[in-house]
């Protein structure tokens, strides 16, 4: 089985990143590294650079985890495009990062985290950036 996380360039995706490659240590098992791009966007801050994604797979070499990096894109629903990439690779779980959003702003802009937690059939771990692990 293998380990699926959803990787954006922000404390979330680094923190979401983090926490992957330390289950797939723990369990043993693949990582897949998903950044997909909303097909059509000239401009999208959710995109990795190379960069980016190549110092997540240097870590998860570091830590003895075999990643491999999939680069999508998605037309209008990322939830969809991640849940059909869980379902594909069959993982045994799904990382994803969180952050803060208001009410009103869920509201209106919907929260890809919030449908990959409830429509997944499979689990999810849900990472918030900055929390201690003590």
């Amino acid at each position: 089985m293998s380990i699926l996380v959803g990787y954006i360039p922000t404390p979330a995706g680094e923190a979401a990143a983090q926490a992957a490659i330390a289950e797939a240590k723990l369990r043993g098992e693949k990582l897949f590294v998903v950044n997909s791009v909303r097909e059509g966007a000239l401009v999208d801050k959710s995109v990795a650079s190379d960069t980016d994604l190549g110092r997540i797979a240097a870590e998860a070499a570091a830590a003895g985890v075999e990643a491999s990096i999939l680069q999508s894109t998605h037309s209008d629903d990322l939830a969809e495009e991640v849940l059909a990439l869980a379902e594909v690779h069959d993982v045994s779980l799904i990382v994803i990062g969180l952050r803060q959003r208001t009410q009103v702003g869920k509201f209106i802009m919907g929260s890809h985290a919030q449908r990959i937690l409830l429509q997944a059939d499979r689990p999810v771990l849900a990472v918030k950036a900055g929390q201690d692990k003590h």
